[in-house]
């Protein structure tokens, strides 16, 4: 395959497979992964669950009505943030070149890499057994020149399966697919392409139909018909420097009453804030993640103009951010994030006139005094 080597590497029914690794039992049976009521929705399915026509996003109601022997298991995120990180690692022991893409996908840049396999799909298979026999997660892998086809490629064949699309591959391949399936075209955009008779990625790529693809799809159409095309330009992003660091928790039982919410926000406050001190970073970025009693989640951040640590700032912001934003619906699991990190070494904070708090003042002559050792600065209410 000339020019760039593409992997997409996306772990099968990963909550399923991690809830497998935790109680052998479960192997064989229909197995969902979502809250222990009616209401809730399917987060993951194993694919002999699949087989009765459940899916991921079903309500749960639904799913049991399909398969009365449904194993329905509650998740467990703590495991599955660890397995993730496991996953990771051991993708990182083939190559640094890793873009991760969700909490069990990524794609790397093998094009080097490949050069020193015989024949290009070992590494391919290398990987995959590797990974099941280290850590026990089933994968497919899809092979491509760019990230797009990549990821198509790995859709082709679930679970365990390895697939090249090259770019004259895919008008016999990818074209035929219902729009549907092509990564990127929403379940709304889908409804809309179909009315005007666009019904297949071929139908997409036809350059007959790129005006009115453009009118219906606006501003990034023109990406989606290239991406028809076979024509990804965009890169790999895997800077493995730290961007953020984040404390977040799985409740023991749902939450929905505010006092009980800030109490769970304000130790993640304060445990963030203990992190950020003891790695030495500031951060400009402050997020905050909930998880609702349905497998739902939201996601919201906002900037601040200077970069804090303070477990006080850190709260107040996640509350104003959780204010905005949440439905009332009950609560699973929360987290705040501290993202746009710095060195706190390399930067001051500035000083705001209107705030004397004792704690704040230290640590900003503590900072100074970091930097310009030989000044030996004081506050002024320390001297006598």
């Amino acid at each position: 395959m000339a020019g760039k080597v593409i992997f997409h590497i996306d772990l099968n029914s990963f909550y399923a497979s991690a809830e497998l690794l935790k109680n052998s039992a479960l192997e064989g049976q229909p197995v969902v992964v979502a809250g222990l009521h009616r209401r809730s929705v399917v987060s993951t399915a194993s694919y002999e669950a699949r087989s009765f026509g459940v899916h991921s996003a079903m309500p749960l109601h639904m799913a049991l009505e399909k398969c009365p022997d449904l194993v329905v298991v509650q998740g467990d995120f703590a495991w599955y943030e660890e397995l993730s990180e496991r996953f990771f690692r051991f993708i990182r022991s083939f190559t640094p070149l890793v873009e991760p893409a969700s909490i069990d996908e990524c794609y790397i840049d093998v094009t080097e890499l490949i050069k020193s396999y015989k024949r290009p799909l070992d590494l391919a298979w290398s990987i995959q057994h590797r990974l099941y026999d280290e850590l026990h997660l089933p994968c497919s892998i899809g092979v491509g020149p760019n990230k797009f086809l990549a990821k198509m490629a790995s859709d082709m064949r679930k679970p365990m399966g390895i697939t090249v699309l090259r770019r004259q591959e895919i008008a016999r391949k990818m074209w035929p697919l219902p729009i549907t399936q092509m990564w990127g075209i929403g379940s709304k955009s889908a409804p809309i392409l179909s009315k005007h008779g666009i019904e297949t990625i071929g139908d997409l790529a036809d350059p007959v139909n790129e005006t009115k693809v453009m009118t219906l799809l606006g501003k990034h159409s023109y990406q989606f018909i290239q991406n028809a095309r076979g024509y990804d330009k965009t890169p790999l992003s895997y800077n493995r420097s730290v961007q953020s660091i984040s404390q977040s928790t799985t409740l023991d039982r749902d939450i929905q009453e505010y006092e009980e919410i800030r109490a769970v926000l304000a130790r993640l406050a304060e445990s963030l804030s203990r992190r950020a001190k003891e790695e030495d970073v500031m951060g400009s970025l402050i997020s905050v993640s909930i998880r609702y009693f349905d497998f739902t989640n939201m996601v919201r951040s906002l900037s601040l103009e200077t970069p804090t640590r303070d477990a006080k700032n850190l709260l107040e912001n996640a509350l104003l951010l959780f204010d905005r934003n949440h439905n009332d619906k009950a609560i699973r699991h929360l987290g705040i994030g501290l993202g746009s990190l710095t060195s706190s070494t390399r930067s001051i904070q500035q000083l705001n006139l209107f705030e004397t708090k004792v704690s704040a003042s230290y640590d900003v002559v503590n900072e100074l005094n970091k930097q310009f050792p030989k000044a030996n600065l004081k506050r002024a209410s320390d001297i006598k």
